[in-house]
């Protein structure tokens, strides 16, 4: 009976403590390895919703100059060229009388706006480069056969078949009167490339006044 009691009191053998002692540092790593990825993951979701917030909001400023589209203060057409990945307009962006010209174009993984403004004397006229550089979006990842910018005329959509336009619009660059802007936004593509689409149209409205012209 002594026996007995004596072997249920006693403690834990050598090779118990070190399988033990195994087992807790692997339960450990894998508790350390599951919260590290669930933290990458967390992280990378509220950099994406941060992004795709960001980039919708340089979305909506571009697509606001674009509706305000209007004639150059020297007497030029509204749109001064039209390609898949570059846009140059003419609108009064920040609404203090003067009409500039506007550079939209994608470098790196941005979308830029370049601003240039006419000359304060007689007649007007647009310095040849871009005076000012503004950052719209960032993390843009479109493939090359992606284009940023697609155009239409006014028949669309009844009219499928001549929308969107060719690019680059050279020859019927007065035909456009409705444009199309699409994203892919991604922090991480090559880690995760499941990109965040986002795409708007934009009326240029004041060239409804050319239609009526014409």
């Amino acid at each position: 009976m002594k026996k007995n009691i004596k072997k249920c009191l006693s403690g834990m053998t050598l090779i118990e403590m070190l399988m033990s002692i195994a087992i807790f540092t692997m339960g450990i790593g894998g508790f350390t390895l599951l919260f590290s990825k669930t933290w990458k993951t967390n992280s990378y979701v509220l950099e994406m919703g941060q992004s795709s917030m960001n980039a919708s909001q340089g979305m909506n400023k571009i697509v606001d100059y674009i509706r305000r589209v209007k004639q150059a203060d020297d007497g030029a057409y509204p749109v001064r060229s039209a390609n898949g990945n570059e846009l140059v307009l003419f609108s009064d962006y920040d609404k203090d009388g003067a009409t500039e010209r506007l550079h939209f174009y994608k470098s790196g993984q941005n979308i830029l706006m370049g601003v240039t403004k006419p000359t304060v004397t007689l007649p007007k006229t647009y310095p040849v480069s871009d005076q000012e550089i503004i950052t719209l979006v960032s993390n843009v990842v479109n493939q090359a056969d992606e284009p940023i910018f697609y155009y239409y005329n006014k028949d669309y959509p009844g009219d499928d078949v001549n929308n969107p336009l060719t690019i680059p619009v050279v020859s019927h660059l007065a035909d456009i009167r409705l444009i199309k802007i699409f994203l892919q936004v991604n922090t991480n593509p090559n880690k995760l490339p499941n990109n965040v689409k986002i795409q708007s149209f934009a009326e240029m409205r004041n060239l409804n006044d050319y239609d009526r012209v014409q």
